[in-house]
């Protein structure tokens, strides 16, 4: 197996996104106060990178006509893998993750299971489906912390990152759709922004936002996170919120929305830090 093929299964699984889906179902373990079993946090990690990598994968693989138009760069449009390359490896990599899942318990195995499925139709239909194929891969990211905090068997801990989570991925996703306008549309796909227009998609993702910095303010408001966790979210959170709703509404060019889009993803990380500090 040479290096170019290993470098290449690598950008296809889009290695960013797999780690923060890693660092986030350590993120929800470790804030319920143990990281115990630390093989079944180590396993989670391991099983929700691997199904993460698959469901970008194959993504790929559905999105093949789309991305010669929106993201001509993707390794499959490149030609450096083949499509059923790319189907082998997503495959490998759900089942993978799923049966690593099997070794803590299994629930969540059958979370691992539904998530891998859920990832998969979403990229096979869902996706070309208005809001719904949002809301799919929002809830998929969202779940990605209850699957930490069934890991060291404390769930209720978990729910406040999951719902931050959900939120936080259901505008990233509409700007998302927005700047994959053009591609989407000569795939005849049906997703928010080519059915409403970008007006009524800017409008739904500053709602989505809205209530957002109202939710994430609300732990500490009540006395649930600390000093530290509203700190992060002032300085570190809102402010890239805030400029992402002024910049998507000032310019929905998909090299701007793309730029957003990925600001969005590195903030990510500061997201989890807060929560991490609370």
């Amino acid at each position: 197996m040479s290096n170019k093929f290993i470098n290449s299964i690598i950008a296809i699984s889009r290695p960013a996104n797999v780690l923060i889906s890693m660092i986030s179902i350590f993120v929800a373990a470790f804030i319920t106060g143990t990281l115990h079993p630390a093989i079944n946090v180590l396993l989670a990690c391991v099983s929700g990178g691997l199904i993460a990598a698959g469901a970008n994968t194959i993504n790929d693989y559905f999105d093949l006509e789309i991305d010669r138009i929106n993201k001509p760069k993707r390794p499959l449009v490149a030609g450096k893998l083949s499509s059923s390359q790319a189907v082998i490896i997503a495959l490998f990599e759900f089942a993978v993750g799923s049966l690593l899942a099997l070794f803590i318990g299994l629930l969540v195995f059958i979370i691992a299971f539904s998530i891998s499925l859920l990832l998969f139709f979403y990229s096979y239909r869902l996706k070309r489906l208005p809001l719904i194929g949002n809301l799919a891969v929002s809830f998929s990211t969202g779940m990605a912390f209850i699957y930490g905090g069934i890991a060291v068997h404390r769930v209720v801990e978990t729910l406040i990152p999951a719902i931050f989570a959900f939120f936080y991925h259901f505008g990233r996703e509409i700007i998302k759709d927005i700047q994959d306008r053009e591609g989407d549309t000569s795939e005849k796909a049906r997703t928010f922004p080519i059915i409403y227009g970008n007006r009524l998609s800017l409008i739904l993702t500053t709602l989505n936002f809205a209530l957002l910095t109202v939710l994430v303010f609300l732990p500490f408001l009540f006395g649930w996170y600390g000093i530290k966790y509203i700190l992060v979210i002032l300085f570190g959170v809102y402010p890239v919120i805030f400029f992402s709703v002024w910049s998507m509404w000032r310019n929905q060019t998909p090299g701007n929305l793309g730029f957003i889009s990925n600001l969005l993803k590195a903030d990510m990380l500061v997201g989890l830090l807060a929560i991490y500090l609370g």
